[in-house]
């Protein structure tokens, strides 16, 4: 006699018996009155699937909603869907490309047939905004499908998505996915909802030459997020995407053709060259506020893994260049005393929080500075948690500006008591401008992520697992001390360079694989590796000892 087939409900902590072929979806309806979230995907065996999902094996499944980091990423995946679909109904000679993500929401601009930007006008995005709507209160299935890829190809060319035939061209997969909404086909690299029903809150709003999609607010969800003004760092990704379109390399097809035609050596000279003349503007326009008596010191922020440290030092060269000779203190040696720092929601000793430094001996050593005074810099103990004082002595000459690295930064308390002219502010963060396909955009965090994984390996013996584990921990801290003041920035500087994840490939694959796959972070992983696959890998070989990628991957000229 054949054993009947469970299943494991981690939501409800019990076995469930499921008649073989039923989907996800048709099991939550059964048991639907017993669960305390309105899913939009499940993980199944720690691995993220969509709810037409069919269960054919004993599996452990826990019902997602859009408050899980992949549950959110399943509801905005779905509505960049919804757009391209109405905005094709509303005028079908157009196409959407879905640029990244800024100012709360998701920046999509429209082409025409010769891939000219048009702007929107408020009427045509109120008529697009309207037709989401009656998708979405059409309740649409998304239909996830799986076809040889010659035929997924073949699709594409009929629908005229020639982005990702040249992303499929560049694939050696024997089948790719696709979904289908109604007639229209499109593809995500992730799950997307079961149907448009589930898309209930959502916003879009005209923005500069493009438009926001807004997704439902973390804190709210029953309330799409309002924009904010993120007018620096837009420009920041509109000068980045100026240079891509220069080199000839929008999405990751293009940087795939160029791997197969050798010409990967030129795109890492031209990348690193224009690092080296961002700082060179950032630097130059420092020494002219210095000639002018101000910006004695120079501070530097940014998020995890955005590359501060070699940011900081690449720009001290630069300074030299300027006869400004730079003078460094670290943030990190004026924490408080252990028993003093602030605790987080858990009970943790906060280190991120900005309570965490001595703001008031801090803000009087820059003012003695300031004052042409000599300081005694404390150093800060981590084995015992406390400050002490070294002889470390620092005075101010006429040459010298202060440079400051780290995450508060731009956080105006930081400096409460210092004139704001003497003030310069430095944002870094790897501002990834390189596209999958016109309606997926490559994430910023991502980026990040991956930087940070193959740095704590190499120089924290950190695995993969652990840095998985503790990055929504980063996250948090990086809402709530570092993004909210990324505009106060005087420049911003994009870390990112146009091959790093082509390089960075060869390092993570091997990592990620390692995560096991019963625990939670598996599912992260795997999420990672489906991404890195539309890569193809590019050797180190070509990157130079200075390059901030060397920060994470070994071999910097630096000291770290």
């Amino acid at each position: 006699m054949t054993e009947p087939l469970n299943i494991y409900c981690k939501n409800i902590d019990e076995y469930l018996p499921v008649r073989g072929g039923e989907t996800l979806l048709e099991i939550y309806d059964r048991i639907k009155d017993r669960i305390d979230v309105t899913p939009i995907c499940a993980h199944v065996n720690n691995k993220t699937e969509d709810l037409h999902f069919p269960v054919y094996k004993p599996n452990m499944v826990e019902f997602l909603d859009l408050s899980s980091p992949s549950g959110s990423r399943v509801y905005v995946r779905s509505l960049c869907m919804v757009l391209y679909k109405a905005m094709l109904d509303v005028c079908p000679t157009m196409r959407l490309r879905m640029r990244h993500s800024v100012s709360n929401g998701y920046y999509a601009q429209i082409v025409d047939g010769q891939d000219s930007e048009v702007v929107p006008t408020d009427e045509l995005v109120r008529q697009i905004k309207l037709q989401m709507r009656r998708l979405v209160d059409e309740d649409i299935p998304f239909v996830r499908r799986q076809r040889l890829t010659r035929d997924v190809r073949e699709i594409f060319v009929n629908a005229g998505l020639f982005d990702k035939v040249e992303l499929l061209d560049t694939s050696d997969e024997v089948y790719s996915v696709y979904y289908t909404l109604g007639d229209t086909p499109d593809s995500y690299y992730g799950n997307l909802a079961p149907s448009t029903g589930a898309l209930q809150v959502f916003d879009l709003v005209k923005y500069h030459n493009g438009m926001l999609l807004l997704a439902p607010d973390a804190n709210n969800p029953s309330m799409p997020r309002s924009p904010i003004r993120q007018d620096k760092m837009l420009e920041a990704f509109d000068d980045y995407l100026k240079f891509n379109e220069v080199v000839g390399i929008t999405n990751v097809a293009d940087l795939n053709r160029a791997v197969v035609e050798g010409k990967t050596p030129m795109l890492i000279n031209v990348a690193e060259a224009l690092h080296d003349a961002s700082f060179s503007r950032i630097a130059d326009e420092i020494a002219s506020r210095y000639r002018q008596g101000k910006a004695r010191i120079v501070l530097i922020a940014g998020p995890s893994s955005s590359g501060k440290t070699t940011s900081s030092r690449r720009l001290a060269i630069q300074l030299m260049i300027n006869r400004i000779v730079p003078r460094v203190i670290s943030l990190d040696d004026y924490f408080v005393n252990r028993e003093a720092t602030p605790k987080d929601a858990n009970g943790e000793y906060d280190y991120e929080s900005l309570y965490a430094l001595d703001l008031e001996l801090f803000n009087t050593h820059l003012q003695k500075l300031l004052a042409g005074d000599e300081v005694e810099v404390p150093s800060y103990d981590f084995a015992s948690g406390r400050r002490v004082f070294k002889g470390n002595k620092l005075k101010l000459e006429d040459n010298n500006v202060l440079l400051i690295e780290g995450i508060h930064g731009l956080n105006p308390e930081l400096t409460s008591l210092i004139p704001e002219e003497q003030k310069f502010r430095l944002y870094v963060s790897a501002l990834t401008t390189l596209t999958i396909d016109d309606h997926n955009w490559v994430p910023t965090t991502d980026n990040r992520l991956l930087r940070r994984i193959i740095r704590d390996h190499k120089y924290r013996g950190t695995d993969a697992l652990h840095t998985i584990a503790r990055w929504p921990s980063v996250r948090r801290g990086e809402e709530k001390w570092i993004f909210p003041f990324q505009e106060n920035a005087d420049a911003t500087f994009n870390s990112s360079l146009l091959f790093e994840l082509g390089v960075m490939k060869e390092y993570a694959v091997p990592l990620l694989r390692k995560v096991p796959r019963n625990t939670p972070e598996f599912a992260e992983a795997v999420r990672l590796l489906t991404f890195l696959s539309y890569f193809l890998p590019i050797s180190e070989e070509q990157i130079p000892s200075t390059s901030l990628l060397r920060e994470f991957l070994g071999g910097s000229s630096f000291h770290y």
